[in-house]
């Protein structure tokens, strides 16, 4: 899979499962890290750990297995890393905490619209 088609894939198993304010940044031309940030976020550490869940079965129905998950602040932030494409689910009060969408702003920010379109 490309990492578009990864993006795609995460995006879309976000939306299916309810997330709130799923945002797309790539920050490929700024760092080494990865090419896009995922981030989303669910109203309970249930819901956090149902939208991680999905999209980890998303992938792996597409034959793409996280290199690694992390559970950060118990479920309130888990962040699946595939390399090119990081995953990041919140807790909507944690997200608001760590702001990454502020660190990250030199990366480009698509609307997840695009990768909603089929």
């Amino acid at each position: 899979m490309t990492d578009t088609e990864e993006v795609k894939t995460a995006v879309k198993a976000l939306d299916s499962k309810k997330a709130g304010n799923i945002r797309v940044i790539r920050i490929g031309d700024i760092t080494i890290l990865a090419n896009y940030f995922v981030i989303a976020e669910g109203t309970s550490s249930t819901q956090v750990k149902a939208l991680a869940d999905e999209v980890e079965y998303q992938m792996g129905e597409k034959g793409v297995q996280p290199k690694c998950s992390i559970n950060q602040q118990g479920t309130n932030w888990i962040t699946l890393d595939y390399i090119d494409v990081v995953v990041h689910v919140f807790l909507n009060e944690t997200r608001e905490f760590y702001g990454l969408e502020k660190l990250w702003s030199d990366g480009e920010e698509i609307s997840a619209e695009e990768f909603l379109k089929d």
